[in-house]
């Protein structure tokens, strides 16, 4: 195995790509059908997929997803300025990571931690 996409299943394409692209800062990698159904974000290393609920065989809200990133407060500040939907402030956790969650509109979640010292 050499990699892997989270892909998301949302009431509203379009929606979506946009409150990712704007409140969460992901850029777009690509946009499929007409009109869009399916569509790539990506933001460094890290990509996702969103699915119209139309065109899926799963409800929408009910992903997750954990991303790694090298300072989850500056995220976080960042995060709160765009205007994402954060669900808790970041914390230490004693399983050896910093983190906060995020969702979309239709509940999917994202958390975004750090590796602490402490394990």
């Amino acid at each position: 195995m050499r990699g892997s996409t989270t892909v998301f299943t949302v009431k509203d394409a379009a929606a979506s790509l946009a409150y990712y692209r704007d409140c969460v800062g992901f850029d777009v990698a690509f946009e499929y059908g007409m009109p869009t159904f399916y569509v790539g974000i990506c933001s460094g290393e890290v990509s996702l997929h969103l699915i119209a609920a139309a065109q899926a065989p799963r409800p929408p809200g009910h992903g997750a997803v954990c991303i790694f990133v090298d300072d989850v407060d500056a995220l976080h500040a960042d995060l709160v300025r765009r205007g994402a939907k954060i669900l808790n402030e970041p914390k230490d956790q004693d399983y050896g990571l910093r983190d906060f969650a995020i969702a979309d509109a239709d509940g999917n979640m994202i958390f975004f931690g750090t590796e602490t010292k402490q394990r």
